[in-house]
């Protein structure tokens, strides 16, 4: 029996496999409104017979937004133009889905990727970025204005309500963003965070908002779907965010409920040295399931079947999860279920397409 095929629950959610569909901007939105593109996007990768599906950072304001094209949950429109494209998908997946909800923080403010992706500092499609402190997070960048503590109430009451609209659109599971350089991350590394008020200073204080706007959210929505966290483990860069604080905040969260850490690293500076191979995040989630009672999700460059089946096999991490490998093969599951000799969901219009040769892929319908 392959360990990455079995069944694993989240609090009361049952997920058919140990494999995850990372959150993955697609920068296709009008006003913060899901398009016809999140659609074809989301609906293929629902078909994908992985255990849960993500869907992207979901900014809680538009100037939580990384880009004018983010997807937002933050007024009546953005809710049914998502609702939109949940209720097509769910047509015709039973897949679980979850999402997470962002603020960009310093980062936000930026052009499309492929246009360059920079900060853009005039016109239309800019705003002034937020942050812990006025510090841009590269030379480039527009200086972003330091928090109040009125700004910083307002964020936790926007994720709040976002929250609360999640729920609303039956979301399965919500993930709060405190990674990859983002606003909630820049709060945590003493590197963003130059405050000297209670937001900033010790770690305690640097945890403090994280812990707020998490907890704020446990209570606001039903206790029956899964709130969890993705972090970075490390800024991979000197005195900064690192994983003996990442343990410190795991267990802080999993006092206030939290159902699952997914583990990342990066994303605070462009000075970070990130050493790059496959698995090279892995160890950062195992030294948090090690420290906390609580599922960890591993993600970053895992790619191969038989690589995301030995991480959960050994106890590495409870679950795998999947971003560019699943852009690249949105049947990554099916193949590997294929090569590791078990089966996965399939839409009764594809039951007769798997190759000669392989037989018993697909669970009975």
């Amino acid at each position: 029996m392959s360990k990455l095929f079995s069944d694993f629950n989240i609090g009361s959610l049952s997920l058919k496999n140990r494999i995850v569909i990372a959150p993955m901007c697609q920068y296709s939105s009008v006003h913060g409104e899901s398009t016809d593109w999140h659609t074809m996007h989301l609906g293929q990768l629902a078909l994908s017979g992985a255990g849960l599906l993500i869907i992207e950072a979901t900014a809680v304001e538009p100037e939580g937004r990384i880009t004018y094209g983010d997807l937002g949950l933050w007024s009546d429109e953005t809710e049914q133009a998502l609702n939109k494209t949940i209720t097509a998908i769910r047509q015709y997946s039973s897949m679980p889905i979850g999402i997470q909800l962002a603020h960009a923080g310093r980062k936000a403010s930026c052009d499309l990727p492929w246009y360059g992706g920079k900060c853009l500092k005039s016109g239309e499609h800019s705003w002034q970025t937020i942050a812990p402190s006025a510090m841009p997070f590269s030379e480039e960048d527009t200086v972003p204005e330091a928090m109040s503590l009125n700004r910083i109430d307002a964020v936790k009451n926007a994720f709040v309500a976002s929250a609360k609209r999640a729920e609303r659109l039956g979301f399965d599971l919500i993930e709060l963003h405190a990674a990859h350089g983002y606003l909630l991350h820049q709060f945590l590394s003493p590197i963003a965070n130059q405050r000297d008020d209670i937001y900033g200073g010790s770690l305690e204080n640097r945890m403090r908002l994280v812990l707020e706007i998490f907890s704020a959210i446990r209570s606001a929505v039903n206790k029956e779907i899964p709130v969890g966290i993705r972090i970075s483990g490390t800024d991979w860069l000197e005195n900064g965010w690192d994983i003996d604080q990442s343990v410190l905040l795991s267990k802080k969260l999993a006092a206030l409920g939290c159902a699952y850490i997914h583990v990342s690293s990066g994303g605070l500076s462009p000075k970070q040295a990130i050493p790059v191979h496959p698995n090279y995040q892995v160890g950062l989630a195992d030294k948090v399931g090690s420290a906390v009672s609580l599922p960890v999700i591993a993600v970053g460059l895992i790619t191969e079947p038989e690589q995301a089946e030995a991480i959960v096999a050994e106890g590495r991490a409870d679950l795998i999860a999947l971003a560019r490998a699943m852009l690249y093969n949105p049947r990554w599951p099916w193949h590997a279920a294929a090569k590791l000799g078990a089966k996965v969901d399939a839409p009764p219009q594809y039951l007769r397409c798997p190759p000669h040769g392989i037989k018993d892929l697909f669970n009975n319908h």
